[in-house]
């Protein structure tokens, strides 16, 4: 009696052993290599870009903390259903308005944004926000698109976020400029909320450590500081 007890007790305990030996099979040979194939078709890899935008002169600026996947059409449409403005280009008539409207404390909404560089080039996309119609104070983000495409072949753009606080003096030349918030991450965050308040960011995830260096001054000479994370979002494509 006690042998037969012992034996259906050994046959559970094999069943059992079996039973998780299958289980582990299908998640280390089927599940798990599914699960990365999926993940390294939809999220590019963007940790080995450069994490520093350059000013015209060549010092280094404002740090990129964002990235968005999307043809530019995508992107744009993310972007003003998250309600930012695409900044008009910088030019001499665009300077002066936004010289007057900055001095009177006029309206002007798609302000230009000064140049800044990566791979060899000035921004290809910039949009902002302006915070009680006054073009001292706004949120703002350029955009440069990479040579990264996603598992669908949908390019990647990386960006910096960065808020502009007052007008003020250059710490580098004395020049009249913005003076921007040294708190990055904050404007990352707030940019994110806005595109996914829009219902047009489908996904968004980040990569830690994407800044090995944590703090630092822009062309400006305006200080930030930062996690070290970049944030990247997934736009809904325009039907």
């Amino acid at each position: 009696m006690e042998f037969k007890s012992f034996d259906r007790r050994a046959r559970r305990f094999l069943f059992l052993v079996l039973g998780l030996l299958f289980v582990w099979g299908l998640v280390a040979y089927v599940a798990m290599p599914d699960f990365w194939r999926t993940y390294y078709h939809r999220h590019p890899e963007l940790d080995d870009l450069p994490d520093r935008t350059t000013a015209g002169d060549g010092v280094p600026g404002d740090p990129l903390n964002v990235a968005l996947i999307g043809s530019e059409e995508d992107v744009g449409a993310l972007l003003v259903a998250a309600k930012w403005r695409k900044a008009d280009p910088l030019s001499l008539k665009s300077s002066l308005e936004i010289a007057e409207a900055s001095v009177f404390k006029r309206d002007y909404d798609a302000a230009p944004v000064s140049s800044l560089y990566l791979f060899g080039r000035k921004e290809d996309l910039a949009y902002e926000q302006l915070v009680g119609g006054d073009p001292r104070h706004r949120h703002h983000v350029r955009f440069w698109k990479t040579d990264r495409l996603d598992g669908d072949g949908r390019p990647v753009w990386v960006g910096s976020a960065v808020y502009d606080e007052h007008v003020g003096l250059s710490r580098t030349t004395g020049q009249i400029t913005h003076v921007t918030s040294p708190d990055v991450d904050k404007e990352r965050d707030y940019l994110f909320q806005c595109c996914e308040n829009s219902g047009r960011m489908i996904e968004r995830y980040e990569i830690e450590h994407f800044h090995k260096v944590l703090a630092g001054k822009n062309g400006g000479g305006d200080p930030w500081r930062t996690d070290g994370a970049l944030y990247v979002g997934v736009s809904e494509a325009v039907r």
